[in-house]
């Protein structure tokens, strides 16, 4: 969209932008197809078709309301909030993975730019936070017995983006026993090292003296302080 051009005195130019579609508008905002744009999409991939959007847009199906009466108006926005983040979630465990494949093969300059990225879909997910935050305990109330025991604590991928991370719990993957697959793939990253594993490896490929007990060990306990290590860390190089 049109951002203001910052020149006191002058209207901005997105105000005049929505302004044209006010009504009792003299004139609208309009613009001519550009040269080479297909507008006969028979047959042929389109945008809605790509990110089947006939699925997505089809997701939300509100529990509120009942026969003759309509979901409450305030629920849309809880489901599109937490159906995002679950997408935003989805990409960064994707990212995750690839980082961590990146660190064991010792290619930290690709880490860090998958870091980077994920750094900014932490930032997104935070700050979308903010439009739930429109939404008042009375109009959750509203709403919420028809939600029954669900709750976010059943993420599984919030779950999966802790142990990735090294925020192992074993308990958390027995609530998840209900899906075969979902069990399966959060017991597989409960056993396997995380980012941080990862790195600690690296660095005692590198000569580094990370004690034994931190590299080869049961991947699904939680850390447990060790004060040799922290010495290692304290002298560790900050780029491969």
């Amino acid at each position: 969209g049109a951002i203001p051009d910052g020149r006191r005195g002058t209207q901005p130019r997105y105000t005049r932008h929505i302004a044209s579609f006010a009504p009792g508008a003299s004139t609208m905002s309009t613009r001519d197809l550009e040269p080479g744009i297909v507008t006969d999409l028979t047959n042929r991939l389109t945008y809605a078709g790509y990110l089947r959007l006939d699925r997505l847009l089809t997701a939300q199906e509100p529990l509120s309301g009942g026969p003759g009466v309509p979901p409450r108006h305030d629920e849309l926005l809880f489901i599109i909030q937490h159906q995002t983040s679950e997408l935003w979630l989805k990409l960064v465990i994707h990212e995750l993975k690839a980082a961590i494949a990146f660190v064991r093969e010792d290619r930290l300059d690709a880490c860090f730019k998958i870091l980077a990225r994920v750094k900014l879909i932490q930032k997104q997910l935070f700050e979308q936070w903010a439009v739930l935050e429109t939404l008042t305990p009375a109009d959750y109330l509203a709403f919420r017995p028809a939600l029954g025991t669900s709750s976010g604590f059943q993420s599984a991928q919030y779950r999966a983006l802790e142990f990735l991370l090294g925020n192992k719990q074993a308990a958390m993957v027995d609530v998840f026993r209900y899906d075969a697959a979902i069990h399966v793939e959060l017991s597989a990253l409960l056993h396997a090292p995380s980012l941080y594993d990862e790195y600690l490896r690296h660095l005692a490929r590198r000569g580094l003296p990370v004690p034994a007990r931190c590299t080869e060990r049961d991947w699904s306990q939680p850390y447990a302080r060790d004060p040799d290590l922290v010495v290692v860390l304290a002298t560790a190089p900050d780029a491969s």
